[in-house]
């Protein structure tokens, strides 16, 4: 392990650390020096029951080898709870991983609004609660680092999880306006769309394949994003069994009509095929950034 990046006595809070792709971040983050809140409800992974034991075998674990941990077992629906926790027992707060999350998949015919709501007050409610209670500690000290779990069915959509896919890339918008209004106050915000073997991805994914997509091979990635050296915010990160990629919206160059004579679903129809070509292609990396051809498409035609 490099003595380059550590977290010595920065206090870390990860949600939903009992196990799975928590527990891994939360071990790892102690390792390198942090104090880590491991919060767990301890329920299923369809949002029901609730246990301590996950939490507290986790922060049993981090206190045998030397670490310094805590357990909290509320939900991330009382997220000012799970930060005067982090408060009251360490003093502060450094870094936020929002990695709670449950399932509720049906085909969208077949949801009912308890499967969409559910899945909705964990992902997004609960990174609300957390990362809003959190936000003004971490503006008052003038460091943050805050890191939120999206997912591929997000980016790219999954049969079956309208609900989870919604959820996950609404906590990616999330991500870009907290790291434009953050970056002022140092705190950076990136969100990671990881692909784990877990007990939420269980009978999911193939056998052969999930045992190589071990949840340790992901927190490294949370590591780093947590840490004084990474000065990078606003990114979407996939991540699985040992790879790490940045993903970015891409948009074509697109096709502009006279804004003053108007246009026709007939027009539309005519240029579908160059609306759509990707050449040249471009990445807008803000909302200025992307009016830019819109704002071109005037001017030329007021000239």
């Amino acid at each position: 392990m490099s003595d380059s990046l550590r977290l010595d006595d920065k206090v870390v809070i990860v949600t939903g650390a009992g196990g799975g792709l928590g527990r891994a971040h939360a071990l790892l983050f102690a390792r390198y020096g942090a104090k880590v809140v491991v919060n767990d409800l301890g329920g299923s992974t369809h949002g029901e029951g609730a246990s301590a034991s996950a939490a507290d075998q986790v922060v049993a674990q981090i206190r045998e080898t030397g670490g310094s941990a805590v357990a909290n077992h509320d939900s991330v629906a009382d997220g000012q709870r799970i930060v005067e926790q982090a408060l009251d027992t360490f003093g502060r707060v450094d870094v936020l991983v929002n990695n709670a999350g449950i399932l509720r998949d049906k085909t969208f015919h077949k949801m009912d609004d308890s499967d969409w709501q559910q899945v909705y007050q964990v992902h997004v409610e609960g990174a609300y609660k957390v990362t809003h209670a959190a936000w003004p500690h971490l503006r008052e000290q003038n460091w943050g680092r805050v890191i939120f779990t999206a997912s591929t069915s997000g980016i790219y959509g999954n049969f079956g999880q309208a609900n989870y896919g919604m959820a996950k890339l609404g906590l990616y918008g999330l991500t870009r306006t907290l790291a434009i209004e953050g970056r002022k106050h140092n705190i950076l915000v990136n969100a990671i769309a990881p692909t784990g073997g877990t007990r939420m991805t269980e009978g999911l994914i193939p056998p052969q394949v999930f045992e190589q997509l071990k949840p340790e091979l992901i927190s490294p990635l949370v590591v780093y994003l947590g840490s004084e050296q990474c000065q990078d915010s606003g990114g979407l990160y996939e991540v699985g069994g040992g790879w790490v990629g940045k993903t970015r919206w891409e948009r074509s160059l697109g096709v502009g009509f006279n804004p003053h004579q108007g246009f026709t679903p007939e027009d539309v129809a005519a240029s579908w095929q160059d609306i759509g070509d990707f050449a040249d292609a471009v990445h807008p990396k803000d909302s200025l950034e992307a009016l830019q051809q819109m704002m071109a498409n005037l001017q030329k035609f007021s000239q």
